[in-house]
């Protein structure tokens, strides 16, 4: 028999899907270009899959009231909208999405235009969609549910635990690059062509106001480090073959002085040796 709690999962998994969905082809479609949007790698976006798990649980005693259910709606995807901007800034010290620009917003991290579209959305899931989902998955074969459920979740907390540490590990970046020294460039150049780096570009692509709030570098910023770095190690060679240069000049010159105070002094001994010989 299937649970209730296989049953939530798989709804979470199932809108976290959709969710990704609808707003890559929104965004790629506004942007004119394929932006891969999600905070993880994989394609999910965790709110969405939160929020109608939240409302299936929390409204049933509204399962026949359509607007007791749009309004709890808004109210709870607003409140779960709102704390995940609000505690993703503090862990990741960056603003993942800004609403600023938008009349009716909360501190820029909610906006009546949104939580309008969240309430349709709740409404259309409790009613139409969530009756069609329960209704196949309660048909898939308890052995097969259970293992799709269990190969998901592995990845999902394997992927969450990656992208986590690919922010955090960033950080720990800006706070090495401090010195632009050949090793230090080096090191980060190696980690710009690594995996991690290349994640973290998608981020930056997916959600593009994080360059207005993150405290520590991005890739670009980096980049920029290391080509100075790297001007500067050039410099620095230039300045050395010169100084080496000058120092071969000064050398030969000496040199050359020196042959010919040796050349003189054996001109003389050699005037004087046949003086002497003259006499005698």
């Amino acid at each position: 028999m299937i649970t209730q709690i296989e049953t939530y999962l798989s709804l979470f998994y199932i809108y976290s899907f959709a969710g990704w969905l609808m707003e890559t082809v929104g965004i790629s479609l506004r942007e004119k270009k394929l932006v891969d949007r999600g905070f993880l790698i994989g394609p999910y976006c965790p709110i969405y899959g939160t929020g109608v798990v939240l409302i299936t649980l929390l409204l049933k005693k509204y399962s026949d009231d359509v607007l007791a259910t749009f309004v709890m709606s808004i109210i709870i995807c607003g409140i779960l909208e709102y704390l995940t901007s609000y505690f993703m800034e503090k862990i990741f010290k960056a603003r993942w999405w800004d609403y600023s620009d938008r009349k009716f917003n909360i501190n820029g991290r909610v906006c009546l235009q949104n939580l309008i579209l969240f309430g349709i959305l709740g409404t259309t899931i409790v009613f139409l969609v969530n009756p069609f989902f329960i209704k196949y998955i309660s048909k898939i074969p308890e052995l097969a549910l259970h293992i799709i459920l269990v190969f998901i979740t592995i990845l999902f907390l394997a992927d969450t635990i990656i992208s986590y540490k690919v922010i955090f590990d960033l950080k720990d970046m800006s706070k090495e690059f401090r010195d632009n020294t050949e090793e230090i460039s080096e090191k980060v150049q190696k980690r710009i062509r690594s995996w991690k780096i290349r994640l973290y570009r998608r981020l930056v692509k997916a959600f593009p106001e994080i360059k207005e709030y993150v405290k520590y570098n991005t890739w670009e910023e980096i980049k920029k480090k290391i080509e100075e770095s790297r001007n500067d190690i050039k410099v620095k060679i230039e300045n050395s073959k010169k100084e080496f240069n000058e120092k071969i000049k000064d050398s030969k010159r000496e040199f050359s002085e020196k042959i010919q105070d040796t050349k003189k002094e054996v001109k003389k001994k050699i005037n004087k040796s046949k003086k002497k010989n003259k006499k005698i």
